[in-house]
């Protein structure tokens, strides 16, 4: 089991930047591809963006290409989300997952993902 929490959300303004946190406890960290989703109601979870294990391989969806950064601290079994030029649509419930699993083709699946926190709340106001 791995167990998963998020930190960092809070409200912003447009334009404004935000660090995401993921925090892991459990089997070996170091295993896990993770990645970053986000929801809003009456949404289907959306890929945000994906890190594999060794942290080599980093993958964004196109919304947040050039304005998210993920990154990943095995020592302290953390990932990032460095989020800059925040704009209102990125106003979402964000989630980390972890993928023993992973493969560049399915990195943006929440199917491929086996475990997940609860969630942080960002909102960006315009």
């Amino acid at each position: 089991q791995v167990q998963l929490v998020e930190s960092g959300g809070g409200l912003v303004q447009a334009g404004g930047s935000l660090r995401l946190s993921c925090a892991a406890s459990g089997r070996t960290w170091s295993n896990y591809a993770v990645g970053w989703f986000r929801q809003t109601p009456g949404k289907e979870r959306e890929f945000v963006a994906a890190i594999s294990s060794s942290g080599n391989w980093r993958h964004y969806a196109d919304s947040v290409k050039g304005r998210f950064t993920i990154s990943r601290d095995n020592a302290k079994n953390t990932v990032g989300l460095q989020m800059s030029t925040l704009k209102p649509e990125d106003t979402a419930l964000y989630y980390c997952a972890a993928s023993s699993r992973f493969s560049s083709r399915t990195a943006g699946l929440a199917t491929a993902y086996d475990y997940w926190g609860q969630g942080t709340q960002v909102t960006v106001s315009s």
